[in-house]
């Protein structure tokens, strides 16, 4: 079994988790008050990534970088967005850069399906 396909079940969780995490974030955001920009750059995030990382599961055997690139999602997304949102409540973040760390390794994980044009599966 490929790395593609046993990691396909964890594009999934985190496809549906960073959604409904999104959603929740947004409403936060429009709701919550205080540092309300904070809660909408998460939500942000998390909404852009998780259909990225459903689109990361179903393309898996299409596209030779999808476990990295879907790693690479899952692990930015949970540092900026977790970064954001214990800033908002706790008033400090996770820890110094975290944020932007997370969304270096987005950007690579955008990069990593660039780059699986080059690489791709042969038909």
């Amino acid at each position: 079994m490929s790395l593609n396909a046993r990691l396909e079940p964890v594009l999934y969780l985190f496809a549906g988790l960073f959604g409904v995490a999104g959603v929740a974030l947004a409403a936060l955001a429009a709701h919550g008050g205080g540092e309300a920009n904070l809660a909408a750059s998460a939500s942000a995030m998390c909404l852009a990534h998780a259909p990225a990382l459903l689109a990361l599961a179903l393309g898996n055997t299409r596209l030779r970088t999808a476990w990295l690139a879907g790693l690479l999602m899952i692990a930015g997304t949970l540092l900026f967005a977790g970064d954001l949102v214990t800033l908002r409540f706790s008033g400090s973040g996770l820890f110094p850069y975290a944020a932007p760390t997370g969304g270096w390794a987005m950007m690579l994980g955008w990069l990593a399906i660039a780059a699986g044009a080059v690489l791709r599966v042969r038909t």
